[in-house]
């Protein structure tokens, strides 16, 4: 008697399983550089210093993307998932980058603390989604859309330290990237149409390199292999905000986490069970205690996964763990990241206006499905809690008054909205576990292009 092999579980032959693999990491590639270059260029960490954090960001996530699909006794959820870093940590760490004495290591702390807070809380998270409804992700969402958007601004302008700052030849190429990402979706479709973002940058760094615009020098000096080594940038540091800012970044990535790996289970068709969700936060934990460890950056299930999968039609959790080998490989290839490092930043505006705009617009599709006529308060939850966000943008000295140490709580716009959605939220509304689970899981279906 034969018993057959449930989708999920199917080694598929291996040119298939790492072509489909490489895909896979190819789409996702734009988003995993992209964290690098934006903290690798608030703190003017230099060429090669943003290189080699590309490749501990490759390699890290590899590791972390293998103790998801295959699992590791308590650790993995074992379905076909692509770790990355989440979009809700950016900002935050901007905040903790542009406080004195912090830097990198100071960040690294951070992210370990997180971590280590995220496997001690993995077990209580269904009993926090009651407090995380979808007026509350769904403003948290949007608001992460808006303050990322600077980022792509500035990107566009050709960089925010740069003394030419805005000058027709960026904003030119900008446009291009973005008129060729648009042009990609419009008319292409399947695999071609998940790559317009890549295929986007290739053309507008293609142009810039063409325009004599980009310089290479040293990358002679970089070898053909690299070992990513832990610690490479020094050892963590602790400071009490930064740690607590990143805790609070957990707790909100492990609601729209959750959400995914239900929404992930119910298309693949394996029932996805409390100690599963369990086994998959410890892996985003230990994935975040690993970025630490090798000077990275919190590592998170991406949401991602939904749309690539629902794209493919492969439920092979296998395709990610071929995924997850490839990223390893190419975090060793640290003339590759130097290549990626040497972007200009005009590029990657005109796909930062997309990248990020999209997070704004799931937050944005999530809210319309909030229940506005029933529980009429759900508006005030909104917009007051915008407002809030809005405040360090619209006046950055707003909040003068307050330590250098209070930075990334009231500085970010991201932790004002999140403290004063699930505030608001739980002052006007009553909470509950049944309707919370059934939006996490609307948020996960509208965060699949994020």
């Amino acid at each position: 008697m034969t018993t057959s092999v449930h989708p999920v579980d199917e080694m598929l032959p291996l040119p298939k399983l790492f072509a489909l693999g490489l895909q896979h990491v190819l789409v996702m590639y734009a988003n995993a550089v992209a964290v690098p270059l934006i903290l690798g260029g608030a703190l003017h960490l230099p060429k090669d210093q943003i290189a080699m954090l590309i490749n501990a960001d490759l390699f890290a996530c590899g590791i972390a993307t293998l103790i998801q699909t295959i699992g590791f006794g308590p650790f993995g959820i074992r379905l076909p998932i692509i770790m990355g870093v989440t979009a809700v940590a950016i900002s935050p760490m901007l905040a903790m980058a542009a406080m004195p004495g912090v830097g990198l290591t100071g960040i690294y702390g951070a992210v370990l603390v997180g971590g280590i807070f995220g496997l001690c809380v993995a077990p209580f998270v269904r009993h926090v989604l009651r407090f995380f409804p979808a007026v509350v992700t769904g403003t948290i969402i949007t608001m992460i859309g808006v303050v990322l958007m600077r980022v792509g601004v500035n990107w566009a302008g050709g960089g925010a330290a740069s003394a030419d700052f805005g000058a027709a030849g960026y904003l030119l190429i900008a446009a291009l990237v973005l008129a060729v990402i648009l042009t990609v979706i419009k008319f292409a479709s399947g695999f071609l149409q998940n790559m317009a973002v890549l295929i986007g940058i290739t053309v507008g760094y293609l142009v810039t390199i063409a325009l004599g615009w980009t310089d290479f020098s040293g990358i002679q000096n970089e070898p053909l292999v690299r070992i990513v080594l832990p610690l490479q940038f020094g050892f963590p540091e602790f400071y009490l905000i930064p740690c607590l800012t990143m805790c609070l970044v957990m707790t909100i990535v492990f609601i729209e986490a959750t959400g995914m790996f239900l929404a992930l289970g119910a298309m693949t068709g394996r029932k996805v069970e409390p100690q599963d969700v369990k086994r998959g936060l410890r892996a985003d934990s230990l994935g975040t205690i690993i970025g630490a460890v090798f000077n990275t950056f919190p590592y998170v299930s991406y949401s991602q996964n939904i749309g690539l999968v629902g794209v493919t039609g492969v439920y092979s959790r296998w395709v990610c763990v071929a995924g997850g080998v490839i990223m390893l490989v190419l975090g060793l290839i640290p003339k590759l990241a130097f290549i990626v490092a040497s972007v200009p930043q005009c590029v990657l505006g005109g796909a930062g206006f997309i990248m990020f705009g999209m997070v704004a617009a799931t937050g944005i599709k999530i809210l319309a499905g909030v229940d506005y006529a029933g529980q009429r308060n759900n508006v005030l939850v909104v917009a007051i809690s915008i407002g809030f966000g809005l405040i360090p943008i619209v006046s950055p000295t707003f909040f003068h008054v307050f330590p250098d140490t209070l930075k990334p709580i009231f500085g970010d716009g991201i932790i004002l909205t999140s403290i004063t959605a699930v505030l608001l939220n739980a002052f006007f509304n009553k909470t509950s576990s049944e309707q919370a689970e059934a939006d996490t899981l609307l948020a996960a279906h509208a965060a699949e292009h994020i």
